[in-house]
């Protein structure tokens, strides 16, 4: 199936799991591919090696399609002062020709669910103000958005 056909086609073999090392070339391809999508491809300093060697501090769920990913959604566990355990979604992000199919839904539902399993309080992200559609997928899946906020980021390499 090419590129081409594939957005045309409706995805029905699609696979949500927990993402292995195994995945980690086509995960970083993807997040990559984000990051350009996001108008900042030169933020991705990630490699391939150091993902490895954090491999137990990255945590994702992948979405596959005849053996290749086509989706992510990356995540890790956090502690709030005021609301305690919570799973903070770093990444959720869908190739540009498997999206309106319903896997970004498939995916976030999955990090909903074992969130739930892991006792969690809630799931907080981030959401670029210029992404309406994200953010339009973001409130049809329940979440709230807020305007009380802004990230700090302290840099230290």
């Amino acid at each position: 199936m090419t590129q081409q056909n594939c957005s045309a086609l409706e995805v029905r073999n699609i696979i949500i799991r927990k993402g292995v090392e195994q995945d980690y070339k086509q995960i970083l391809e993807l997040m990559k591919s984000f990051a350009v999508f996001q108008k900042t491809p030169e933020k991705v300093f990630i490699t391939l090696e150091e993902m490895l060697q954090n491999k137990d501090l990255f945590q994702c769920f992948v979405a596959s399609v005849a053996n290749e990913i086509v989706a992510f959604a990356s995540f890790f566990f956090a502690y709030y002062s005021w609301s305690g355990k919570a799973i903070y979604l770093d990444d959720l992000y869908v190739k540009d020709e498997y999206r309106q199919q319903n896997i970004g839904t498939k995916l976030l539902n999955t990090v909903v669910e074992y969130a739930r399993e892991q006792q969690c309080k809630s799931i907080r992200w981030l959401v670029s103000r210029w992404n309406e559609n994200a953010i339009n997928f973001y409130r049809k899946m329940g979440a709230e958005t807020e305007d009380t906020e802004m990230p700090c980021i302290c840099k230290l390499v």
